[in-house]
């Protein structure tokens, strides 16, 4: 997520957005499949490989058309009123101010979660190069560098995430056309056993339908992100083309993963598929491509590098919004004036979700990436239900608009259900009924004091 897209729509959280933006449709389309494709792909979707076999085509193509339902209802509430608050204040309007603080803090964490899954992926990624080191290493030293770099306040950071965004599509492009050409035979394969396309339902299945059920909760992931696009909306020249700029963006990036997924497992058993590297570079290792794995994950490193940093301006801007609004300590809307008005107290709380997510590389370096995968991927699903959920009371709906609705929501609980049935991924579920509970008991007693303060203001 870029950090011009966040600050420009969180600023004014309770404000309207009715002015003109500068961007075109297919602009929007393109920042949106720039800003979608990340590690959740790269290497999330190993996980769900390994777990499920070939049918994790058809949970990328499932989670495409929950992932387009969500936008749709975004796009239509955006289209209808305009709201530089986006969601939150779609969720606030729907159900009362109650609605929007939980949201928000929901956002906070999965951003903050996502950050750490991020951060865990590349290390993950970096270890191809020095195996020995240990993860938590890694983890420091890119945390250290996202501080950095947000402590600098670059000028340039906008422009070069535009470069990584085309650099992260053009890894992928690269796979494709290397993918097709290994496999017409143009490279030698030193050790290959193809297993090709499967032809059986069996095949299609290997590890039955509760695997897949459980591989759902990647391929959603992959596609996160879709709901700052709806944010980024707000600068379309003609609001009204907001639902065009989503359907290309899932085309492409739908057709994008479907494609590269399929030539995966065609070349490699998906057993020797897991999280330690992407699946891609794993495909192509038969073919002994010097080149290839070093530049496929140097890309990719550099490219999650980008979103990783990129995350951690929005919390922290987040943060900020939130502070002001009333919606967390006012002690997190401070600005230092002296550091270019860097939000420091925002920034450290960041920062502490940093550390927590180094600590816990150190104490589970196996398992630390598909916890907090499956942690922020379920999160995400709570903000879309929510999003789904507020167009319905907000919008005049028709019963196409129902079943979008009832499906939609059904593919979003299908997805968190799905982890509780996989015992490798079940502490993530965990985790993130933990982190809505205490959001939960916050909201419960942050609206008893909004409703003491009602009537205090009113007898007064």
């Amino acid at each position: 997520m870029d950090f011009f897209m966040f600050s420009s729509q969180m600023s004014g959280n309770k404000s309207k957005g009715k002015q003109n933006g500068n961007l075109t449709w297919w602009q929007l389309s393109l920042i949106g499949i720039g800003c979608t494709i990340g590690t959740g792909y790269f290497l999330g979707s190993g996980i769900g490989i390994n777990m499920t076999g070939p049918s994790m085509v058809l949970s990328f193509i499932l989670a495409a058309i929950g992932t387009y339902i969500v936008y749709h209802f975004l796009a239509k509430m955006t289209t209808a009123d305009p709201q530089e608050g986006s969601f939150c204040y779609y969720a606030g309007k729907a159900f009362g101010r109650w609605a929007g603080f939980s949201c928000g803090w929901n956002y906070w964490s999965s951003k903050i979660l996502i950050m750490g899954s991020q951060l865990t992926a590349l290390s993950i990624l970096s270890k191809f190069w020095f195996p020995n080191v240990p993860l938590w290493i890694f983890a420091s030293i890119f945390a250290i560098l996202a501080i950095v770099i947000v402590l600098l306040g670059s000028k340039g950071f906008n422009k070069m995430e535009n470069i990584l965004a085309v650099a992260k599509t053009a890894a992928i492009v690269m796979f494709i056309i290397l993918a097709v050409l290994a496999l017409f035979g143009i490279f030698h394969c030193s050790d290959c056993n193809q297993p090709g396309l499967p032809k059986t339902l069996h095949k299609i299945f290997p590890e039955g339908f509760q695997a897949f059920w459980s591989s759902l909760i990647y391929a959603f992931y992959a596609y996160g992100g879709i709901e700052t696009i709806g944010l980024l909306s707000m600068q379309l020249k003609k609001k009204e083309d907001a639902p065009k700029s989503g359907k290309v963006m899932l085309i492409v990036l739908t057709i994008i993963y479907v494609i590269s997924i399929i030539l995966a497992i065609s070349m490699v058993s998906y057993h020797s598929i897991n999280q330690k590297e992407s699946p891609f570079v794993t495909a192509m290792d038969s073919y002994k491509l010097a080149f290839f794995p070093h530049v496929f994950n140097g890309a990719i490193i550099i490219a999650g590098f980008s979103t990783m940093t990129a995350s951690l301006f929005a919390v922290t801007t987040l943060l900020v919004t939130l502070a002001k609004g009333g919606d967390a300590p006012a002690f997190f809307g401070k600005k230092i004036k002296k550091l270019k008005d860097l939000p420091l107290p925002s920034l450290g709380l960041a920062t502490i979700g940093l550390i927590a997510s180094i600590v816990t590389a150190l104490l589970l370096p196996g398992k630390i990436y598909g916890y907090i995968t499956t942690a922020a991927g379920i999160l995400q699903m709570y903000n879309w239900a929510f999003i789904i959920i507020s167009a319905m009371k907000i919008l005049e709906v028709k019963i196409g608009d129902k079943i979008l609705s009832t499906l939609g929501l059904f593919l979003l609980l299908s997805a968190v259900g799905g982890t509780i049935f996989e015992k490798s991924i079940r502490f993530g579920f965990f985790v993130s009924l933990l982190l809505i509970g205490i959001i939960g008991i916050v909201t419960i007693f942050m609206n008893r004091m909004w409703n003491k303060h009602k009537k205090t203001s009113k007898t007064s």
